[in-house]
C-alpha cells in the first residue's frame, strides 16, 4: 500500500500565540516515506521541531492574530498487513520489566488507576494472564462504551468514560490503558492515522487513538474501539495519555473553525490541496 495522509486545521487567534503541535508522523516510519511530509502555514510563519521525552516530533511556532491555517501532507509505504495477533504472548512480571516501562504502570491525567484498580481486579483477576487478559479488557471496553462522536468531551477521563458509558476512540483507549495498568500490565496511549481500508465509511475521517501493551518483551498494538485487527496504522505520537500528546497545544485562547483529515491509498483519489473545500 502507498498511503497518502494529512490534515488541515483552521483557527482563529485573538493575539499572537505560541503553539506546539504533535502532528508529524513518528520517526519510526522515516524509511517508509515516499514523499516527505510537508507542512504549510497561512500566514507563513517560521517553525522549528524538537523531540519530547517520549520521542515524538513536536513542531513549535508563534501564530499571528487572526485567521490561521496549518496544513500537512505526506505519503508513506505500508506493508498493508493486519495488526499482529499472538494469543500466546505472556505478561512480564513487574520485577522483570525494563525501567522505561514503569511509567506506563502508574496513573496519569486521564487514567485514574487508583479509582479503577478494584474494579479491574474484580473483572479480570481470574482471566488467564497475558494476551487473553488484555483481549478480555478490550472486549469489555468495546462493549461497555457506546461510540458517540457528538458526545466527545476533551476532559473526559477513563473513570468518567466507564461511568457514562459513551465516548470516542480516545475514551476507549484511556479506559483500556487504565484497566491494563491496574492489572500490572504496562500500557501506553497512541495517536495516529487509521484509514477505512476494507471498512464501511461511517463518519468523517479523523485522527484515531489506540493503545500499545508490553507483552513478551515488546509493545503490541490493541484497539478497544475497533476491537479487531486493522491495517494501515500510522503512528504520530505515544504517551501516557492524551494529555502528553495533544494535536495542538496553544499557549493562549483560540477557536477551532474547522479541520479535516485524510488517509487513503494513493490510487483511490486525487490528492487534496491546501485550503480546498473538498473533504478527504
Amino acid at each position: 500500500m502507498i498511503i497518502r495522509y494529512g490534515y488541515d486545521f483552521t483557527l482563529e487567534l485573538y493575539q499572537p500565540t505560541p503553539m506546539v503541535c504533535l502532528l508529524t508522523v513518528h520517526d519510526e516510519r522515516a524509511a517508509d516515506m515516499v514523499v516527505p511530509e510537508a507542512v504549510i502555514t497561512q500566514p507563513e510563519v517560521p517553525t522549528t521541531t524538537y523531540r519530547d521525552m517520549f520521542g515524538n516530533t513536536c513542531r513549535r511556532f508563534v501564530a499571528p492574530a487572526g485567521a490561521f491555517q496549518i496544513w500537512g501532507d505526506g505519503t508513506v509505504r505500508d506493508e498493508g498487513v493486519l495488526d499482529a495477533w499472538n494469543r500466546n504472548a505472556a505478561e512480564v512480571p513487574v520485577g522483570d520489566l525494563p525501567d522505561a516501562c514503569l511509567v506506563y504502570l502508574v496513573g496519569s491525567r486521564y487514567c485514574e488507576t487508583d479509582r479503577l484498580s478494584q474494579t479491574a481486579w474484580d473483572l479480570f483477576g481470574t482471566v488467564t494472564p497475558g494476551w487473553a487478559r488484555v483481549q478480555a479488557i478490550c472486549d469489555y471496553v468495546h462493549n461497555h462504551i457506546a461510540f458517540d462522536y457528538m458526545g466527545a468531551r476533551a476532559t473526559r477521563t477513563a473513570l468518567e468514560a466507564w461511568q457514562e458509558g459513551i465516548g470516542v476512540c480516545r475514551d476507549y483507549a484511556h479506559l483500556a490503558v487504565t484497566l491494563c495498568r491496574c492489572m500490572n500490565i504496562p500500557a501506553r496511549y497512541v495517536n495516529g492515522y487509521l484509514g477505512d481500508f476494507d471498512e464501511e465509511i461511517v463518519s468523517p475521517a479523523d485522527f484515531c487513538a489506540w493503545m500499545e501493551v508490553w507483552l513478551d518483551g515488546g509493545w503490541v498494538t490493541f484497539d478497544p474501539r475497533n476491537n479487531r485487527p486493522r491495517r494501515g496504522r500510522i503512528v504520530v505520537a505515544r504517551g501516557r495519555d492524551a494529555a502528553d500528546i495533544p494535536l495542538i497545544n496553544s499557549f493562549g485562547p483560540h477557536t477551532l473553525n474547522g479541520f479535516r483529515v485524510w488517509t487513503y491509498d494513493i490510487t483511490d483519489m486525487p490528492a487534496p490541496t491546501p485550503g480546498a473545500d473538498t473533504a478527504d
